[in-house]
């Protein structure tokens, strides 16, 4: 749980990611409530953050609460608040997160853990703006735009009875939907250079050298299961481990569990990505070249000239890769 008035710098410049920071530019002046979904480790927490910045409310808190991470009980009171005596223990009033947010923005984080009671308190304070502190008979009144985030399925939670359909409606004014580290390729090394040149400065370096080409097709092959957080402890540790601060990061450290002493772990750290040398650099190479371009002209229903714009390739570029991949459209 936080209290911030720092603003945010997000990096990314795929089409995927594009599309969703104009989402959240258009929806972020409105004073409405917003719904982030994603799965863990794609950044859902700088979206909200943007959010609450590019709003009117930007000079005024925002506050933020893991409600996965406390029991009912302890949510209830962090976020409403409580009066001394309410419980054993409460020796003086606690004042909430939702009267600290009073004014700005309030991000409710691991959304679907909040239990069904404290919904419908969530819900009073949506519609009319108010609620009562724990142990509490008096109104508490607040201006807040609440921005909620996940990576549950709220309206399956909503059909089995475990969310509030008229909350998950009211809340639900627009969905943010963060796009995984891999539906966003062309982010992973302009994201890799961030998180290196950042840490680098951490280290006290003098500069950041870069990826060696071995290590660039390494971060692009990976699945990144865990996105963005990932990405950058994968980084970090990289450049932690490497032999010269001043040569480039050739041997990405993927797998921290791996034991030195077991030289056959399948997760073992190399140069080229984990292969066995020698390797078939050529073959290699066009397998990326195909997998980019294929994922390319699937988006775009095989618009050439769009496909083309997206991999940074001119028309005929793109017709000669196809030719030479033997590329065909899907007949289906």
């Amino acid at each position: 749980m936080s209290t911030t008035r720092d603003p945010v710098s997000i990096v990314g410049e795929s089409p995927a990611f594009g599309a969703i920071l104009e989402q959240v530019s258009a929806v972020a002046p409105l004073d409405r409530p917003v719904l982030i979904l994603g799965e863990r480790g794609t950044g859902k927490e700088l979206i909200a953050s943007r959010l609450h910045f590019l709003s009117g409310r930007w000079e005024q808190p925002l506050v933020k609460v893991n409600c996965g991470a406390l029991t009912e009980s302890l949510l209830e009171s962090e976020l409403f608040g409580h009066e001394a005596g309410a419980f054993t223990g409460a020796s003086r009033r606690h004042i909430g997160r939702f009267e600290k947010a009073d004014g700005g923005t309030l991000l409710l984080d691991e959304l679907g853990t909040i239990p069904v009671r404290m919904q419908e308190t969530i819900l009073r304070v949506i519609e009319y703006g108010e609620f009562e502190r724990v142990g509490g008979s008096d109104t508490v009144r607040v201006d807040v735009r609440i921005v909620g985030s996940t990576n549950d399925d709220l309206p399956g939670l909503a059909e089995a009875g475990r969310f509030r359909r008229d909350l998950l409606d009211r809340l639900a004014f627009d969905v943010v939907h963060v796009p995984p580290l891999r539906d966003r390729a062309e982010d992973i090394l302009l994201l890799a250079d961030h998180f290196a040149v950042n840490f680098t400065a951490e280290l006290r370096r003098a500069y950041f050298p870069g990826f060696s080409e071995a290590a660039q097709a390494a971060l692009l092959d990976h699945d990144w299961p865990g996105n963005v957080r990932e990405l950058k402890n994968t980084v970090e540790r990289s450049i932690y481990r490497a032999d010269s601060e001043d040569e480039p990061v050739d041997v990405i450290a993927f797998d921290p569990f791996r034991s030195p002493h077991s030289a056959a772990s399948p997760k073992a750290e190399t140069t080229a990505e984990m292969h066995q040398w020698p390797v078939d650099l050529k073959a290699r190479l066009a397998e990326i070249e195909r997998r980019y371009v294929t994922s390319a002209l699937d988006r775009h229903h095989w618009n050439r000239r769009r496909a083309a714009a997206d991999l940074g390739l001119t028309y005929d570029q793109l017709r000669g890769s196809i030719t030479r991949l033997g590329l065909i459209p899907d007949a289906s």
